[in-house]
């Protein structure tokens, strides 16, 4: 019979970035959203999990994914090849944890390109993955101050 089993603490979940928010859920969600907006980035849907939980009878925590994208960015590489869009548009977890920190959540630009763009055969240019990585940071140091 197995033990109780170890979660990984979401630092050490390989290619995601998590960072504290002062906020709670809903402020992080909506100052996440202006952020992303102000960096040309297009918000698709957001997927509320406790929601979703909880019209099945089930409670958890907050959790809600943020999906968002840049057409402009996304497009040529969907062309090149549609399977990418398995793997994206982006995406951005706001969740609660058991201790009821709000934290934000997403994969790092080098997770991104070198993970995901690699599944599909596409090989990013290391400028474009640093400039994705700096443009991932401020828009998340914005919205979380």
């Amino acid at each position: 019979m197995a033990g109780p089993r170890s979660e990984p603490s979401p630092s050490a979940v390989d290619g995601l970035i998590t960072k504290p928010s002062p906020h709670s859920v809903d402020v992080t969600l909506d100052r996440l959203e202006v952020a992303l907006k102000e960096h040309g980035y297009v918000v698709f849907a957001r997927i509320d999990h406790a929601d979703a939980a909880a019209s099945a009878g089930l409670r958890m925590p907050r959790a809600t994914v943020l999906i968002f994208g840049n057409p402009r960015v996304g497009t040529p590489n969907f062309i090149q090849q549609p399977t990418l869009a398995i793997d994206l548009p982006l995406k951005a977890l706001v969740y609660q944890d058991a201790d009821g920190n709000v934290l934000v959540g997403y994969n790092s630009a080098k997770y991104l390109f070198e993970t995901i763009y690699a599944r599909h055969g596409i090989h990013g240019d290391p400028d474009a993955m640093k400039r994705a990585e700096s443009a991932y940071d401020a828009i998340t140091d914005t919205a979380l101050k």
